[in-house]
């Protein structure tokens, strides 16, 4: 491979990759330099993982006039001269990282900006002066609006990972912020797939661009160096499959990618849970937290990283052993992109895709698409022996390194006893009344009399009665009330009605 020196890179650039034991080039960057650092517009194309940072990365380093150049003072002092627009937060940090890297000895002032955070730190770097920005279009243009990003003295304008702005739906955003920028500037397009509409967006906004493909039309799309596993796996099985892989002999860090944000909480949670050291990283959390994972993650304080597509083209993170899919992806393009975070910069990698049965057509499709010979995947189990072979688990592994915590058991609610009472103690007393009240016999009177023979009463309204309040003539009972009434009716005194006279009762 070529050197940096050799590239006519300079030599502050090259001094500051060579800490980072970074001095050769890899083909993509070889060929692109010779051609970004003379001001060309270029499009370029290549896999993921290849080194595509630094092949644009380094034509701005070199083309900006920082402060202690002679030409400093006849420059828009303050106003950046180069702008990076990335479709994720997580792509903008990676791409700012490597640019204060690589341009640390330059002095080369980088801001990052993205939503998600506040923004009066943003506000006040751009207010002090910066070189160069890189960040996400919806922000960008909030800056914009607020007048305090002027973009109208960019020399270079980058857009990486053109591809998934557009899957993301922010074309019409990165149309606004090329029409703000002058027409003189220089415009690097780079992306791993080239739809119709990207190639639209660079016929419209680009001067006679350099077509840079770093692989033949018939190389296969993802790195080589890559080793693909592809399992047909029940639901229920999968955290127990996930605890075995990752004590084996050659893991060191693992991203798992899984389709929804529960799904990823839900995973990290139950490895956590396991005994392993694992964070989620998914929408739903605050920016701080994300970057606080990120960075966990890069310094090796946790192992494992379960992640949804939102992170698939932002873990440029050296050391990532294994890529587990949870799930099948959807398409072949996020299969490709999501395997592409191992095996990168030449390093080996291993990938491993979980199939459900209702999936299983899904990924015939994928495979049919990018041409893989895992179009019956094996039925696999936490207890299979090729698992254990192919992955290099020692035998009798089990899925968790520590025990259970153990479930603790609420007491019962105490509901009173009754069957009826929904609602436990507070119609406790209420079931009881009315059931006791339901149980007393009743008789029916005549004239004060008990009639022989009657049935009990079992009416839940009536107040209870009995023959001896009767007999003895008690103030207010509802059977010497209704006697009362017939006397008055039939006009006579005590014992003025005879039975065959009186009416009924109910």
């Amino acid at each position: 491979m070529t050197t940096f020196r050799e590239l006519g890179v300079l030599p502050e650039i090259c001094t500051a990759l060579e800490r980072r034991n970074i001095t050769e080039a890899f083909p993509i960057q070889e060929m692109t330099l010779s051609i970004a650092l003379l001001g060309t517009d270029l499009i370029g194309q290549a896999r993921t993982g290849t080194g595509k940072t630094l092949a644009f990365g380094i034509p701005i380093l070199q083309r900006t006039v920082v402060q202690h150049d002679p030409d400093y003072a006849e420059m828009a002092q303050g106003k950046p001269q180069a702008l990076v627009v990335a479709p994720t937060r997580e792509l903008a940090l990676q791409v700012s990282s490597d640019l204060e890297l690589a341009g640390a000895d330059r002095g080369v002032r980088v801001l990052t900006v993205y939503g998600g955070v506040g923004y009066d730190g943003q506000l006040d770097a751009l207010a002090s002066g910066v070189d160069v920005v890189v960040g996400t279009p919806g922000r960008l243009i909030d800056l914009m609006n607020k007048r305090a990003l002027d973009i109208s003295h960019v020399k270079s304008l980058v857009l990486d990972e053109a591809d998934e702005m557009l899957d993301l739906g922010f074309l019409p955003d990165v149309e606004r912020l090329l029409r703000q920028t002058p027409e003189t500037r220089q415009t690097m397009l780079f992306s791993a797939t080239m739809p119709a509409a990207i190639i639209t967006l660079a016929r419209m906004h680009m001067r006679h661009p350099m077509n840079i493909r770093a692989e033949s039309a018939g190389d296969d799309q993802m790195v080589p160096a890559t080793a693909q596993f592809i399992y047909q796996v029940h639901d229920l099985d999968k955290p127990e499959i996930i605890g075995r892989v990752l004590q084996a002999d050659d893991v060191d860090k693992v991203v798992i990618f899984t389709r929804t944000k529960r799904q990823a909480q839900r995973v990290a949670d139950d490895l956590v849970d396991r005994g392993f050291s694992a964070s989620p990283l998914h929408g739903d959390m605050a920016q701080v937290a994300r970057e606080k994972a990120m960075t966990k993650f890069r310094e090796d304080k946790i192992r494992v990283l379960v992640a949804t597509d939102v992170a698939a083209r932002g873990i440029d993170v050296q050391g990532v052993s294994h890529v587990i899919n949870y799930m099948s992806p959807d398409d072949e393009k996020t299969y490709v992109h999501r395997i592409g975070r191992t095996g990168r910069a030449g390093a080996t990698g291993t990938a491993i895709t979980f199939v459900d049965w209702a999936d299983l057509t899904k990924w015939k499709l994928i495979n049919k698409a990018l041409d893989l010979p895992f179009d019956e995947p094996t039925e696999t189990y936490s207890t299979s022996e090729h698992l254990f072979h192919d992955q290099g688990i020692p035998a009798g592994t089990k899925g968790r390194i520590k025990d259970a915590a153990p479930v603790e058991r609420k007491p019962r609610e105490d509901r009173g006893g009754e069957r009826g009472g929904r609602d436990g103690g507070s119609r406790d007393g209420a079931s009881r009344e009315r059931t006791s009240s339901n149980n007393r016999n009743r008789s029916r009177t005549r004239s004060g009399q008990t009639v022989a023979g009657d049935a009990p009463a079992t009416k839940a309204e009536d107040k209870p009665t009995t023959s001896t309040d009767s007999a003895e003539g008690g103030e207010g009972t509802p059977s010497r009330n209704r006697n009362r009434n017939r006397r008055r009716r039939s006009g006579g005194g005590q014992g003025g009605t005879t039975p065959s006279e009186a009416p009924a009762t109910a």
